[in-house]
C-alpha cells in the first residue's frame, strides 16, 4: 500500500498520480503498486511539486512494516535505534531551514530586494500644482441632501493661486444639526446664495483637469457628481489625491485619521471647521505635511 499526499502542489501532479493511485481526498491518493512504480511516481512529485510539500507512505519489509518520504516538509524522518521517526521542527531549525525551504536564497533576497527598489522608484509622485476642494451640505445622502456650500483654492508649489466659494441655495431647509455645526443658516443662502446650475459651471471651470486634494474625496464626489447629473453637465472625475487615505498609508500613531484629529496630531492651526474655505486650507497644510513624511521615509 502507498499513500502520497500533497500540500499547495500545481494541479499538472495529479495527472501523473491518478493513473496509478486513487484520490480518496484533496491532495490525498492511495493505491496498490510496485516498487519501480513507487519510485518513479516519487521522483516525479520532488521535480514537479515546486514549493509545495509532499509525504509519501508506503509498506516495507522491516520491523515497523513501513517507512516513509517527505518533499519540503518541516518534518524530517530520522533513524533511531533502527526505527525511522518524524523529528518534529522546533523554532530554530525552522528558522535556520526556512530560507531555503521557503525559497528565499541568496539570489531570491537580491531578487526581492530589486523588485521592492523598483517598486519604490515606480510610486507615482504627488501632484504640486492642484486645486483643493471641499463642499458643505444638508447631510450625508448624495440621494436625498444637497450641496450648500462649494470651496476651492488653486495651489502651484505651496503657494495659493486662485481661490473659488459660494454658497448654494437648497430647495429644502438646513436641518438644525446642520445650521450648527457649519453655521450656515437659511436666511444666509437666501441672502447670498446662487442657483447650483450657475455655481456649478463655474467651479467645473475653476478646476479644469487639475488634479484635486481633497479630505474623504468620496464624499466631495459623490455629490459633486450628483449635481453634475441634476444640471445635465459632463459628470466631475479629475484625478483626485484623498489625504485620508493618503494619512492612513504614511501617518503613524494617530487615534483616528479624521481632518480634525490630524490637524491637531500635526499641530496646524486651523480658523475653524465646517466651512470650505477653512477647510480647503487646512487640507492644503495637512496634504503638505503628509508629502514631507512621505518624502523622508523615502
Amino acid at each position: 500500500m502507498t499513500v502520497i499526499t500533497l500540500t499547495d502542489c500545481p494541479p499538472a501532479l495529479r495527472g501523473d498520480l491518478t493513473k496509478w493511485l486513487q484520490e480518496i481526498n484533496t491532495g490525498v491518493y492511495v493505491g496498490q503498486v510496485s516498487t519501480r512504480v513507487r519510485d518513479e511516481l516519487w521522483r516525479r512529485v520532488k521535480e514537479n511539486a515546486k514549493r509545495g510539500s509532499a509525504t509519501m507512505v508506503f509498506s516495507a519489509s522491516n520491523e515497523q512494516r513501513m517507512d516513509f518520504r517527505v518533499h519540503n516538509a518541516s518534518w524530517e524522518p530520522i533513524d533511531f535505534d533502527g526505527l525511522k521517526l518524524m523529528l518534529r521542527p522546533s523554532p530554530a531549525r525552522i528558522k535556520k531551514l526556512g530560507a531555503l525551504r521557503l525559497g528565499f536564497s541568496h539570489a531570491s533576497k537580491a531578487r526581492l530586494a530589486q523588485r521592492a527598489r523598483r517598486k519604490k522608484r515606480c510610486v507615482k509622485p504627488l501632484p504640486a500644482t492642484y486645486v483643493v476642494v471641499d463642499v458643505e451640505t444638508t447631510g450625508l445622502s448624495d440621494v436625498k441632501h444637497e450641496i450648500i456650500e462649494i470651496g476651492a483654492i488653486k495651489v502651484k508649489n505651496r503657494v495659493i493661486e486662485a481661490r473659488f466659494h459660494s454658497l448654494v441655495k437648497a430647495k429644502t431647509g438646513i436641518p438644525q444639526a446642520i445650521q450648527k455645526l457649519t453655521g450656515i443658516s437659511d436666511e444666509m443662502l437666501r441672502r447670498e446664495g446662487k442657483e447650483l446650475h450657475e455655481v456649478l459651471p463655474q467651479f467645473l471651470e475653476f478646476t479644469g483637469d487639475l488634479p484635486v486634494v481633497s479630505h474623504n474625496a468620496e464624499f466631495d464626489y459623490k455629490f459633486l457628481r450628483a449635481a453634475c447629473r441634476e444640471c445635465d453637465l459632463p459628470l466631475f472625475c479629475n484625478e483626485c489625491v484623498d489625504t485620508l487615505a493618503l494619512s492612513r498609508r504614511v501617518a503613524d500613531g494617530v487615534k483616528n485619521y479624521k481632518l480634525a484629529t490630524l490637524l491637531a496630531h500635526f499641530n496646524i492651526e486651523t480658523a475653524g471647521a465646517h466651512r470650505t474655505e477653512n477647510d480647503c486650507l487646512s487640507t492644503k497644510q495637512l496634504y503638505e505635511k503628509l508629502i514631507e513624511i512621505r518624502q523622508s521615509a523615502e
